[in-house]
């Protein structure tokens, strides 16, 4: 059973937390544990792209960003698995220095050092020097980079269905079992 991390930070692309968490909450047969947590700049982003401050409405545990005392702010609180969706640049420059200046950049500090999975949902677009080197320094130390890039080979109608080729993406990477559209099936 699996320990998993949410972290939402102040990138667009709430729609991908969203569905994130929805899909989290359909799998609870999956996971063992799910904590959130989410930037104060990622509630702001929330609310302009979404319309609404439903963030905690999944019955998810939310601690605030200076929660050092949070389970997953320890290697001895087993979480394997860590998805920061979406991922904001600056969040990612921190991860690849090794800034842990709050509960998002500790857990990924946490999750790499224990060898565990971190999942970087990245949105921003164009990359700029910085961006690609600290995609590596993380991919180095043993983080998954993956891009909010919608794929259509399902024919998606609905921004929803395009956003949730990422997030479905994304929990593939997590290692969940999931339904939906397979290349050649």
């Amino acid at each position: 059973m699996r320990k998993i991390v949410v972290a939402i930070t102040g990138a667009s692309g709430s729609i991908y937390a969203r569905l994130l968490l929805e899909k989290l909450a359909v799998l609870k047969e999956q996971w063992e544990a799910v904590g959130v947590v989410m930037s104060e700049n990622a509630k702001e982003v929330w609310q302009t792209e979404l319309g609404n401050t439903a963030w905690s409405s999944h019955g998810f545990p939310f601690f605030p960003p200076r929660d050092f005392m949070a389970p997953f702010a320890s290697g001895s609180g087993k979480y394997d698995t860590m998805i920061i969706v979406p991922c904001s640049m600056g969040t990612l420059g921190r991860i690849a220095t090794g800034v842990s200046s709050d509960l998002i950049t500790r857990a990924a500090d946490v999750i790499l050092k224990e060898r565990r999975k971190l999942i970087c949902v990245i949105r921003d677009t164009p990359y700029n020097l910085m961006h690609i080197r600290n995609m590596e320094s993380v991919t180095l130390a043993g983080g998954i980079i993956c891009p909010a890039t919608p794929s259509f080979y399902s024919l998606p109608k609905t921004i929803e269905e395009v956003a949730a080729t990422v997030v479905d993406r994304v929990l593939d990477l997590a290692g969940l079992d999931i339904s939906t559209f397979r290349w050649g099936s």
